[in-house]
């Protein structure tokens, strides 16, 4: 069951949690209203997830332009990690390539870890992405990560024009096993490596929406990222099967959990709540078959969607802290404190690049503990 912190008047924060519906159908669940803690700011290190949108009447090329000047404001607010995510096919998300988009931020920037958040490894064969990464983390040693995700981000015609198939996605666990062994040190007589690559210590995370990313993660030793962003049904289970069923490797001596989070923040809660209407309208577009350029806020989203729309898009955003300064202190404290992960990957669909830089901004005060 998902419930809605409210606060005040009932103007919500906006903060949806995930938590248990002690055997309720969801279908049936009612939000339950209740005060927001006054927990702390979070410890933890707090990182941003960047899809280089591509705006109504802007360019891809404004937008890798846009990612680099995030970047680097994040750099400026104390960020750890600035991550891109590949997906193909997608008018308003620039990030297809993104190695080569990483090695354009990491080249841009100077301290900030870079990485994939993630790249799709059934999109690709291991070795090519072993290299691939091996070339960055030559060049800017000590700053690059890499997620693997196992669905193809993208539809099925275009998984074709990739010349890979969706049940590479099967072979999603040896693929990951294949890729670990090409930066392992070059062993006498291997008949094939990477170059650059072997040798390398490259970050590797297992990105995942659901138990089978958990299971593979823990059985790995690799640290685990779970999509709560858009997909936050299985959460609460995936984390304590992830803690549950760790086993410490060479790469990982203790299990290692990041939680994605959107956050939309402004100077007040109803222009949050506008700019917010940019990725719920994004999310009906894609479910409705008709993926395109991200859309400019709007000032009735009721009037967008339908019912089901709507109970549709408030399920997949429900791990969300709209509002602001204020608010958003308070729900990424919230959703910190309950969940306790060891990292927040904070992420935003704002149409206006200065909007999108201040909520950000505003979002690293709320680590602060001054």
């Amino acid at each position: 069951m998902f419930y809605h912190i409210m606060r005040g008047n009932g103007v919500p924060s906006v903060c949806y949690v995930p938590v248990p519906d002690h055997g309720m159908e969801t279908r049936h669940a009612r939000p339950h209203l209740r005060a927001m803690p006054n927990h702390p700011a979070p410890t933890i290190p707090y990182s941003l997830l960047d899809l280089a949108p591509v705006t109504e009447g802007s360019t891809p090329a404004e937008a890798f332009a846009n990612s680099l000047d995030l970047a680097r404001h994040a750099e400026r607010l104390g960020y750890t990690r600035f991550w891109l995510a590949e997906h193909h096919n997608m008018p308003g998300i620039a990030s297809a390539a993104t190695a080569v988009l990483i090695g354009h931020i990491a080249g841009g920037t100077s301290a900030i870890r870079v990485g994939a958040g993630g790249v799709m490894l059934p999109n690709h064969a291991p070795l090519q992405v072993a290299e691939q990464f091996g070339t960055l983390a030559s060049l800017y040693p000590g700053r690059i990560d890499l997620g693997l995700g196992r669905a193809p981000g993208t539809d099925q015609a275009t998984t074709r024009a990739l010349r890979r198939y969706y049940s590479g996605a099967e072979a999603f666990p040896s693929d990951v096993m294949e890729l670990l062994r090409y930066f392992e040190p070059v062993q006498p007589g291997q008949p094939v490596q990477a170059v650059p690559g072997a040798g390398l210590d490259v970050p590797v995370w297992i990105l995942g929406s659901s138990l089978f990313g958990a299971q593979l993660a823990a059985a790995l030793g690799l640290p685990y990222a779970f999509a709560s962003h858009f997909a936050p049904a299985a959460m609460t289970e995936a984390l304590a099967l992830y803690h549950r069923d760790f086993k410490p490797s060479k790469r990982l001596r203790a299990p290692y959990a990041m939680l994605a989070l959107n956050v939309v923040a402004a100077d007040t809660r109803a222009e949050a709540q506008r700019l917010f209407t940019t990725q719920q309208q994004s999310f009906v577009r894609l479910r409705r078959g008709m993926p395109g350029l991200i859309p400019p806020p709007i000032d009735d989203i009721e009037a967008f969607w339908t019912p089901q729309e709507k109970a549709m898009v408030e399920q997949a955003l429900a791990c969300s802290v709209v509002g602001d300064a204020r608010d958003v202190r308070e729900g990424i404290a919230e959703f910190a404190a309950r969940h306790r992960p060891d990292e927040l990957m904070l992420t935003a669909n704002i149409f206006d690049h200065q909007a999108r830089l201040y909520s950000f901004e505003l979002a690293a005060r709320a680590f602060r503990r001054d």
